[in-house]
């Protein structure tokens, strides 16, 4: 599978020029993006050096946005970013200064500025520093804007969540092939890494999740060096062009019980009367009381408790593929307004009579939803 090319400048110029109409509306003469999904949503760049502080700065005049790095950063951002001004700060330097500056420029005299302020790359003493750099000058947290905009996704975009799904289904194939009794969940963590790389993956926002059945509500532990016995959880997701698709099986190794049969049942009406419901719309709290109703059946009052039955999936960098700290979940008091183009990590997870859990990619079309993901939903049995 050959990565398809990246998105085209033009693309990008499309998206700054909706979150400009955004700026119009607001009165905001720049904006300044710091998670690296939002930078990389506006510009392309793709690199693991957002540790050190990295921003996007979009002025409201038309023109190039100004890329803000560590000097380090140079030679990358010039191969990928040739169209866009840059403007470094050395190692010991306060990054802080650097934006404040060009923000200063960008926004003009009494400019208003709208900042990214609860990113999870934003590091305190730089906000700090920014705030400082900027007293007096008006400013608004931009939290949240760029978020909304990505949600709904291009056709261009959703061939790549698409693609990243194809990654998904060849991993999972690999990780239920690899566990079988006795065998290290290190292995299976290898035969899924292997796969999901083999197939035109890239390093995943988040590492797959594999640990055993006794351990399910322990939910981001991932491999060690147990063994395969009574049966496993895996969760994973393909990356492709920093898009993700995750999916989740649940393992069972010989029989399962009786229990784990109705268990197995409940997650799967569930998952199937959560994606009936979700279309354009519909409430995310309209799809999760569809869940609910799905899994508990004919057991009047046995509604399942869960904080969600899914969230909102796409770009994402490490350590997470969801875009960030902050989910969009479908949760029981959910007022989103579902939207074609809007794509869902789609979770049924029950507790009762037993553990089990069963989830999926979801596109949302014009006419409904359908599972970009394809492992198998039957019980899974391994001798």
């Amino acid at each position: 599978m050959s990565l398809p090319v990246a998105a085209p400048a033009r693309e990008h110029d499309r998206r700054i020029a909706v979150l400009r109409t955004w700026m119009a509306d607001a009165g905001v003469q720049a904006f300044a993006a710091v998670s690296p999904e939002n930078v990389y949503y506006l510009t392309g760049l793709d690199h693991l050096g957002y540790f050190a502080f990295t921003a996007v700065l979009v002025p409201a005049a038309p023109g190039a946005p100004v890329v803000v790095t560590r000097e380090m950063e140079r030679p990358t951002v010039r191969a990928q970013l040739p169209g866009c001004r840059h403007v470094t700060f050395a190692d010991g330097a306060d990054p802080a200064a650097a934006v404040a500056a060009v923000l200063a420029e960008l926004a003009g005299p009494g400019g208003l500025v709208a900042v990214e302020e609860e990113a999870m790359f934003f590091p305190p003493a730089v906000r700090a520093g920014l705030a400082g750099a900027l007293a007096g000058r008006r400013w608004l947290d931009g939290t949240g804007v760029l978020a909304g905009i990505r949600a709904v996704k291009t056709p261009d975009e959703v061939g790549e969540v698409r693609r990243a799904a194809a990654v998904s289904d060849a991993a999972m194939a690999a990780g239920i092939a690899a566990a079988r009794p006795g065998v290290p969940e290190r292995t299976v963590a290898a035969a899924v890494h292997q796969a999901m790389f083999a197939a035109g993956g890239q390093q995943p926002g988040f590492a797959p999740l594999i640990r055993p059945l006794w351990m399910l509500d322990q939910e981001h532990v991932s491999w060690g060096d147990r063994v395969v016995s009574d049966g496993l959880f895996l969760e994973l997701s393909g990356c492709v062009r920093r898009y993700h698709a995750p999916l989740s099986r649940t393992v069972h190794i010989g029989p399962a019980t009786a229990a784990a049969v109705a268990a197995h049942a409940a997650a799967n009406a569930g998952l199937g009367a959560a994606l009936a419901a979700l279309r354009p719309g519909a409430t995310t709290g309209e799809v999760y009381a569809a869940w609910r109703r799905g899994v508990a059946g004919d057991a009047a009052g046995s509604w399942p408790s869960r904080h969600h039955c899914g969230y909102l999936v796409g770009i994402g960098f490490p350590p997470s593929w969801v875009g960030g700290g902050q989910v969009l979940g479908i949760r029981a008091d959910g007022e989103v307004e579902v939207a074609a183009g809007m794509t869902f990590h789609l979770m049924s997870w029950v507790t009762e009579p037993a553990g089990h859990v069963v989830s999926d990619t979801a596109l949302v079309t014009p006419t409904g939803a359908e599972l970009l993901t394809t492992t198998t939903r039957e019980l899974i049995e391994l001798s």
